[in-house]
């Protein structure tokens, strides 16, 4: 769990440095692009840096309100992508072209959109499910991840069943 939290994180970040939407005049090219830090000023990279941070502290000392931190800020990128930017795909509207003057252009969705849906949706619902663990869950995770390697590449935790 917290692996995807962690990964719905990083995909959140990297969202911001991407083309959101890509405003396009019915039958034509795209007459400008917009990343998702120009529409959010780079608060979902905030948001995803703390997100991280708060997971590694919840982590390493079993801290409830750490990890309430992580759901809350998992909550709080679903909304903005939800109130922000969802509303405007694909809505049409006019758009100021210094060559044409005014045109109308529809807000064409990109990769930088859909990564930051991908991203937020996997922080929202893993920091909630990440919360929902007990310190001592908590804890234990960092311990799992590290056995679980050893296990899958064959290697032996216990004496020679052929006594060798």
């Amino acid at each position: 769990m917290p692996i995807a939290v962690a990964l719905g994180a990083v995909v959140l970040a990297a969202s911001e440095f991407m083309i959101a939407f890509a405003f396009t005049p019915p039958g034509g090219e795209a007459l400008r692009e917009v990343s998702s830090a120009d529409r959010h000023g780079y608060s979902l990279l905030l948001l995803a840096v703390f997100a991280l941070v708060a997971l590694g502290f919840a982590l390493m000392t079993g801290s409830r309100p750490a990890a309430y931190a992580v759901a809350g800020a998992g909550v709080v990128a679903m909304l903005l992508f939800l109130i922000v930017d969802l509303p405007d795909a694909g809505k049409l509207g006019d758009l100021e072209d210094p060559v044409r003057g005014f045109a109308s252009a529809r807000a064409e969705p990109q990769a930088g959109f859909w990564l930051e849906a991908l991203g937020a949706l996997t922080l929202g619902l893993g920091g909630i499910a990440f919360a929902s663990l007990g310190p001592e869950q908590m804890r234990a995770l960092p311990n799992r991840l590290r056995r679980r390697p050893k296990a899958e590449a064959g290697e032996r935790t216990g004496p020679d069943p052929a006594g060798s």
